[in-house]
């Protein structure tokens, strides 16, 4: 049997979609769900007291647990009834803040970092992000077999963008107080702005158009592009977040896709590669280099991109990479 367990924060966000979504997909696919709380303290009960018992009922089962979830004290303890018991601890990764830190030669406690590490190590098996994070886990000494998920699905209830005219315009979805290298962008196309925290002025061409739901949010995105960069600067992906890019599948890769919309993202993020491979949008290295790529692109090759992107959406609403990591996972442990 197969299990997911779905942690639920006490604090609901649209951070929290990128698990949900893994949550709904994996049912589908027959594993069976465990719940938690989202009370805290009955979160802390469930999590010394209740999953203890319940991996002594499961017998010789894979366990997912989507990493990180809950405080560190938390997942210590849960990946510790795993292991005590005979089944098999499956780690989905969403993010790893010791790489997070690392990429950008930023202290984060040592300790910290070692914890992080270790329950890595103590999975039976991992489905990473992609080839660039899995090369970094293995460099940490991480030895359990690891499959590389290539690209989050995304649970999609909008209908997918058809709209073929191309006529130059982006947008960009997220925390625009993080993006800070939107106060800074000059252009000539239109780009409007979805999310919380925007600045209070942003540069000509540049339009702020609200906050909206993970679920809602689709429904607004009908430009031509979906923008991926992170930072504080324009020429270059920088900082925490911006350095991040080159190991990590950002969820808005995901939102823009299953929504038809083609990626422009950073030359040297690990997911460039993937955009290119399966023709889903532009690389570029240089923000300043938008205006003469939008100008000089054509209403076929825009075409071209899009019927790429319409048939990736249909897969990332359905969930195919994170069935076919998990299946290509639990064939190797």
């Amino acid at each position: 049997m197969k299990y997911v367990l779905s942690w639920h924060e006490s604090i609901k966000h649209g951070g929290n979609k990128a698990k949900e979504d893994v949550d709904r997909f994996l049912k589908k696919d027959g594993y069976r769900v465990i719940e938690t709380p989202s009370n805290k303290f009955l979160k802390v009960l469930f999590t010394y007291i209740y999953f203890p018992i319940l991996m002594k009922f499961i017998r010789n089962s894979e366990v997912v647990y989507q990493f990180p979830s809950g405080k560190p004290f938390i997942r210590e303890r849960l990946i510790k009834s795993v292991k005590q018991s005979s089944n098999k601890l499956i780690m989905l990764v969403h993010d790893i803040e010791a790489l997070r830190m690392n990429s950008n030669s930023m202290e984060l406690a040592k300790k910290d970092i070692d914890d992080e590490i270790e329950q890595l190590r103590d999975s039976d098996g991992i489905v990473s992000h992609n080839s660039k994070m899995t090369s970094w886990l293995k460099e940490k000494g991480v030895v359990v077999p690891i499959v590389d998920l290539e690209i989050f699905d995304y649970d999609n209830p909008q209908e997918i963008s058809h709209n073929l005219n191309y006529e130059g315009t982006l947008c960009f979805a997220g925390n625009l107080e993080k993006s800070s290298f939107l106060k800074k962008l000059e252009l000539q196309h239109r780009l409007d702005l979805y999310g919380m925290n925007p600045a209070k002025s942003y540069y000509k061409n540049i339009h702020y158009k609200g906050n909206f739901s993970p679920d809602e949010l689709p429904k607004k995105l009908t430009q031509n592009f979906g923008l991926v960069w992170d930072g504080p600067d324009v020429d270059s992906c920088r900082g925490i977040y911006g350095e991040y890019m080159r190991f990590n599948n950002p969820h808005k890769v995901s939102l823009y896709l299953s929504s038809g919309m083609p990626i422009i993202i950073w030359k040297k993020a690990a997911m460039a590669e993937f955009i290119q491979n399966n023709n889903l949008g532009i690389v570029v290295e240089d923000l300043r280099e938008l205006d003469d790529i939008l100008d000089n692109m054509t209403q076929e090759e825009y075409v071209n991109l899009k019927k790429s992107v319409i048939d990736m959406s249909k897969s990332l609403r359905n969930g195919t990479h994170t069935i076919s990591a998990m299946n290509k996972l639990m064939s190797s442990i």
